[in-house]
């Protein structure tokens, strides 16, 4: 909010307009649930069944897509807020300097929470290579 201050816009046009820039639940459940799949894919695996083969080629394949696509959103995250900005038909809203703001927003969280994330993408990266490597060589 002290950024839009400090860009001369009014802070209270994002409520206005249904906007949120905080921490929505989506950074626990989507790891969780890619988790939790992925061990359920393990357990076949373990039990020697030829289901955890084909669980693990689909759902390794399947996190380490959509781990690409988080990364992806991120590169693009200035051009998708401008353009958000802009649907919304607020004349306030195209004035916001992006880039700024986004990267306020980024650093109202903890330092450790950017440490999180890179470790979060190792691990999927790795995980998902190993697993399917794995899955290769049965």
């Amino acid at each position: 909010m002290a950024e839009l201050r400090r860009q001369g816009i009014r802070p209270e046009v994002l409520e206005e307009n249904g906007l949120r820039f905080d921490a929505s639940g989506h950074e626990w459940w989507a790891p969780g649930a890619f988790a939790v799949v992925n061990i359920a894919a393990a357990a076949p695996n373990l039990a020697r069944s030829r289901w955890g083969t084909t669980l693990t080629w689909v759902f390794s394949s399947i996190a380490f897509l959509a781990n690409i696509a988080i990364l992806q959103s991120r590169l693009g995250s200035v051009k998708s807020v401008r353009a958000a900005f802009r649907r919304k038909g607020d004349a306030e809203l195209p004035r916001v300097g992006v880039p700024a703001f986004l990267a306020a927003a980024e650093g109202a969280f903890p330092a450790r929470t950017r440490v999180l994330q890179n470790v979060r993408h190792a691990v999927v990266f790795a995980g998902s290579a190993l697993a399917l490597t794995a899955a290769a060589l049965v």
